[in-house]
């Protein structure tokens, strides 16, 4: 069974991050018995479950990448009014 990520974990609800361990679990079971057909069903489960939260995780990236670039416009607009006072005061 692959397991996602801690960043995509750490962003599922808590009725899906109990879902995603009872379905782990499940899966890590039947690797043990070598039912490898059936683990492969529930991995696809744990897929779907875990759409959500990877949507979530972008959307942080997202809004990081709008914080950021806000940043660097007003470090750029306040860099630049600096220059225009300074010109103006010469």
């Amino acid at each position: 069974m692959r397991h996602c990520s801690v960043q995509v974990r750490g962003l599922l609800t808590r009725q899906e991050l109990d879902r995603y361990n009872a379905l782990m679990e499940v899966g890590s079971y039947l690797e043990s018995q070598s039912r490898y057909e059936l683990a492969a069903v529930v991995q696809a489960e744990v897929d779907l479950l875990i759409q959500p939260a990877i949507e979530r995780l972008k959307d942080k990236g997202r809004e990081r990448d709008r914080m950021t670039l806000q940043y660097l416009e007003d470090k750029r607009r306040a860099e630049w009014e600096a220059q225009m006072r300074e010109l103006e005061e010469n």
